[in-house]
């Protein structure tokens, strides 16, 4: 995967997985009452292979959980979706059928659909005849893009205040969108692991280009005082955060480009699967232990040895 291309399924899976309650609380209210949110158990990711198409397909979020005064377990499926598919709702049922077939459980599938088109997407797949309804499998749907975001700007959830950013509006309310954003991470009283997801969600999916951030920060100014003080605590904190993360990576990136000037210099060309070990070295601590050992290596064999080790420490 390259550097630019967001991991829809990695980002949804962490926000659903780490507010799943008030995901369901606040798009599924009838559901989460009759659900009991304080058992949940989110089971390994699921992997389908399609024999006939020659793919692998897979299940990110599937939550076992029970329903409150009813004995035995179900199971939560939800399925983000971040393209166009014309068949999936098809897949949908496929995927509930393999899950049943495992599991021999009730099962309630949820799609989030979260790209930018706006679309009438199915919830239901059906199949039968003139003469006989053989299924009718619906799922609940969620589609963002169809959300008006004014509408959850009042909203404590966080589930809310991340999925701003993949809600309807328009280019000229990206701004706002940011300013209420912040506005409910001010009101939230969160630890910084979790106000970190939700920025880097919502920032992955609305950023704001340098006239839109003057904008911002002249809106942001007509606050009250109070207000702009938490805001500015909490972006002042990230700011940190990220510089120190800056220079931490800048030394393991000054540290491999050592070593494999060093590798060149010592041993010549031959070094090029070394020198590919090294840039796969992340800790700054190997990363040290490695280039002293390496001064005293008299051999490509113990050189390679050296940084096998290095490469294990990991």
């Amino acid at each position: 995967m390259s550097k630019n291309r967001i991991d829809h399924d990695r980002l949804f899976k962490e926000l659903l997985e780490t507010f799943f309650t008030e995901f369901m609380v606040l798009f599924f209210p009838e559901a989460a009452r009759a659900i009991d949110l304080t058992h949940l158990k989110f089971l390994q990711q699921e992997i389908f292979t399609d024999v006939t198409a020659g793919e692998k397909h897979k299940v990110d979020i599937l939550v076992e959980t029970r329903l409150k005064g009813e004995p035995g377990l179900i199971l939560l499926h939800v399925e983000p979706q971040s393209y166009v598919q014309t068949d999936f709702s098809a897949r949908m049922f496929v995927y509930f059928s393999r899950l049943y077939e495992k599991y021999r459980r009730r099962i309630l599938p949820v799609a989030v659909f979260a790209y930018d088109q706006v679309r009438d997407e199915p919830d239901s797949f059906e199949m039968g005849f003139t003469f006989l309804d053989v299924l009718k499998f619906r799922f609940y749907k969620l589609e963002l893009k169809k959300l008006n975001w004014r509408e959850y700007i009042q909203s404590d959830n966080p589930v809310a205040a991340a999925l701003l950013s993949k809600m309807g509006f328009k280019p000229e309310e990206k701004v706002k969108v940011k300013l209420e954003f912040m506005r409910m991470l001010a009101r939230m009283t969160l630890d910084p692991a979790r106000m970190e997801l939700l920025a880097g969600f919502f920032e992955t999916y609305l950023k704001l280009n340098r006239s839109e951030e003057v904008q911002y920060n002249r809106e942001l100014g007509k606050l009250d005082r109070k207000e702009v003080e938490m805001i500015m605590q909490i972006t002042t904190s990230w700011h940190e955060k990220g510089r120190a993360e800056g220079r931490a990576e800048g030394k393991v990136e000054a540290k491999q480009e050592v070593i494999c000037k060093y590798l060149v210099r010592k041993f010549g060309g031959k070094t090029t699967d070394l020198q590919q070990k090294v840039q796969r070295m992340t800790s700054l601590e190997v990363l040290d232990h490695v280039l002293e050992e390496l001064f005293a290596a008299d051999t490509l064999e113990e050189a390679r040895a050296i940084i096998n080790d290095g490469v294990g420490e990991q």
